[in-house]
């Protein structure tokens, strides 16, 4: 019944709050380097390959408590570095399944290696090495 589903021919795209557009604007663009836009109900990210992500604005805004978005790179070790020098933090952690080294990137977790990072919001967003090796 997949061709009868009201949502095959969907165009869906991901999206999140922040509680500060502006900081927001400014974080994404100006420290990630992606290109903004600027819509009436918040802004549009473009991640890659054409794809869009929404972020609007939230007065009673709650960051997740999980990864929100995830920036597929070809050498996480090289992204990390490249953050780092735009005044990114890298977040550690060392619990079951997930330890970070000293540079905040957890390689033996069963998948690729990945390092977790936030945005002024408190929203937790990662680099993780999908290509190449």
């Amino acid at each position: 019944m997949k061709g009868d589903s009201i949502l095959t021919d969907a165009r869906a795209f991901q999206s999140f709050s922040v509680d500060d557009l502006a900081k927001a604007r400014a974080f994404y663009h100006d420290t990630l380097g992606l290109d903004v836009a600027e819509r009436p109900e918040g802004l549009e990210l473009e991640v890659g390959e054409g794809s869009k992500v929404f972020v609007y604005p939230k007065p009673d805004h709650q960051p997740a408590t999980f990864t929100i978005l995830n920036f597929a790179v070809d050498n996480v070790d090289t992204a990390v570095d490249r953050l780092k020098a735009t005044g990114i933090t890298f977040e550690k952690y060392d619990q079951p399944g997930i330890k970070t080294d000293e540079r905040g990137i957890a390689r033996d977790t069963g998948g690729p290696a990945m390092a977790w990072f936030k945005d002024p919001a408190g929203n937790i967003l990662s680099v993780m090495q999908t290509r190449g090796d």
